[in-house]
């Protein structure tokens, strides 16, 4: 049985998960929603907490994610469930582009890792910038207006 050396592993795994974000974050609805100050947008979907905040979710449990504004990412996991994520600091362009990725050496995604704003259409490719995520907070998401 042959071994694989470390930096191949590293390589795969950021290639897998960093492909499963990017597709994730290509999920999310176009921006053109109202925004009020300091990158929050106005028309963000009320949210009841439904249980205590948790600092990890599982990645295979992940179906959908979408960015709210440049401080807001609501996941939906397998069953219908919906976890809040209030940025701790403001993620510049997040709000705009919509799109990011993530990587991480375990099979969660947890308030310490840091995602990757991309450029989500035209104009030059590449990363926008790198914030940190916050907990995930379990919550009923109010229904969203029709655009």
């Amino acid at each position: 049985m042959s071994a694989l050396r470390p930096t191949t592993l590293k390589i795969a795994a950021f290639l897998i998960v960093t492909s499963a974000a990017l597709s994730l974050g290509a999920c999310a609805p176009q921006a053109g929603g109202k925004w009020a100050a300091g990158g929050h947008a106005a028309d963000i979907p009320a949210a009841t907490p439904t249980g205590k905040a948790v600092t990890c979710i599982p990645i295979t449990s992940i179906r959908e994610s979408r960015v709210r504004d440049d401080w807001t990412i609501d996941f939906r996991t397998g069953g219908d469930t919906w976890y809040r994520n209030s940025l701790p600091n403001r993620c510049s362009n997040l709000g705009f582009e919509r799109a990011f990725s993530y990587s991480t050496s375990l099979s969660q995604l947890c308030n310490v890792d840091i995602i990757t704003v991309f450029r989500n259409g035209g104009g030059p490719q590449g990363p926008l910038g790198s914030c940190g995520l916050g907990e995930f907070q379990p919550v009923k998401l109010a229904k969203e207006a029709k655009k």
